[in-house]
């Protein structure tokens, strides 16, 4: 089941794993396997690759980061075709991203004994990123009848799904909130009216989603590929300052 009705789909460059993901979830929809499980594995691929970069192993660890983006992509495929939607399964997966992205420039900080105050410059940058992008999809797909297990603004406590209970919702939801909430509040106030835009644009959209998760794991796994590790944290301070460039344009141009 696709986010978006057809007519207003576009290229999205972050989710290159999609077609594998939906062939994962396939395979795994008659199974005892949960969304839950697909999502501890993208963890525990994350930390190979962590484990990977520690020991030099780039090319191994690039290979561990895109199995990561693909299994992201496929627990949500697999919540679909079984017709689970589940909060705390969202937040689960919310929550690991965002460690997982910190523990990612941690470990690159630490190969190339850089600047500790620039990987949490990157840090912030990658989160923001990201954060603009959801924003401006969600928007998207709740102003176009599309998918709407995610919220524009997680600000309330949601009622379970059948399947889980309303603490464990409570408990992710706090941890989620806790996380998220300083980069969520950041990018509103850079852009309250966004919710008043008229529908985004696929070229648009395509071009902002080079701020999606799955391209920015592409792009660290591309340099570590071919050595050039050192450039991680520089690469993504350097692209935030295209936040304000696509707000610019969402602000003059789509209005």
């Amino acid at each position: 089941m696709a986010k978006l009705p057809k007519q207003y789909q576009f290229i999205d460059l972050s989710d290159y794993g999609r077609f594998i993901a939906r062939y994962i979830a396939s395979a795994l929809k008659n199974t005892s396997i949960t969304p839950i499980h697909v999502t501890s594995w993208f963890i525990a691929s994350g930390l190979l690759a962590i484990l990977c970069i520690l020991n030099n192993y780039f090319i191994l660890a690039a290979c561990f980061l895109i199995l990561k983006s693909i299994l992201d992509a496929a627990d949500g495929e697999l919540s679909r075709l079984k017709n689970t939607p589940s909060y705390v399964g969202r937040y689960y997966d919310s929550i690991a991203d965002i460690i997982l992205n910190f523990l990612f420039l941690l470990t690159i900080w630490y190969i190339n004994d850089s600047s500790l105050l620039l990987m949490i410059l990157a840090f912030i940058g990658i989160q923001l990123q990201g954060t603009l992008y959801n924003y401006y999809y969600v928007i998207l797909r709740n102003n176009v009848d599309g998918d709407t297990t995610s919220r524009i603004f997680e600000d309330h406590i949601p009622i379970a799904f059948k399947g889980e209970t309303q603490h464990a919702v409570q408990i992710f939801y706090k941890v989620y909130n806790f996380l998220y909430i300083p980069f969520d509040k950041v990018i509103y106030l850079m852009d309250q009216d966004a919710m008043h835009s008229k529908n985004f644009p696929g070229w648009f959209m395509t071009l902002l989603s080079t701020f999606g998760l799955g391209f920015q794991i592409l792009v660290i796994a591309i340099l570590l590929v071919l050595h050039l590790e050192i450039y991680v944290i520089p690469f993504f301070i350097v692209y935030s300052f295209m936040i304000f460039v696509f707000i610019g344009i969402r602000r003059y141009s789509l209005k």
